[in-house]
């Protein structure tokens, strides 16, 4: 049992540390990063309320097109738990867009508060983002 709780513990700390390259990844808009964390089945449900499947198809859809593109990124981790091949963390996350990006909400220089679900499933030994799902806070609830 409390071996289990160790692994666990240790899984949940690696991935954080993951959970935070990913981060600046996306900040950089570093692909061969984001290449490497990310599923190739990954499956994004955005703040645009679009449900993006595929590793590629996040990249084209979001980091290609220039809707990732960020002077600003952070990421507070308000819940982190391993469970078997899974982490999930929650919390929230405050970006400033560079550019506009209407079909997502974004306006330059605008800060946006959001909260986030990132799944990280552990792949023949590789932890890697499976899963994620994040929504815009309302001016009046960003917090």
């Amino acid at each position: 049992m409390v071996a289990m709780a160790q692994d666990r513990r240790a899984d949940e700390e690696h991935v954080r540390s993951l959970d935070d390259q990913e981060r600046i990844a996306a900040l950089k808009r570093d692909i061969p990063a984001l290449e490497r964390l990310w599923s190739e089945d990954l499956t994004v449900n955005a703040p645009n309320n679009q449900v993006v499947v595929g590793r590629r198809a996040v990249l084209d859809t979001f980091v290609r097109a220039g809707v990732i593109n960020f002077s600003t990124f952070e990421r507070q981790i308000e819940f982190i738990r391993a469970d078997g091949p899974f982490v999930i963390i929650m919390g929230s996350e405050t970006v400033v867009p560079i550019g506009d990006a209407p079909s997502a909400g974004l306006v330059a220089g605008q800060t946006i508060k959001r909260r986030f679900t990132n799944i990280w499933k552990n792949e023949a030994g590789t932890w890697r983002i499976f899963a994620r799902h994040a929504n815009v806070l309302p001016a009046h609830t960003a917090r």
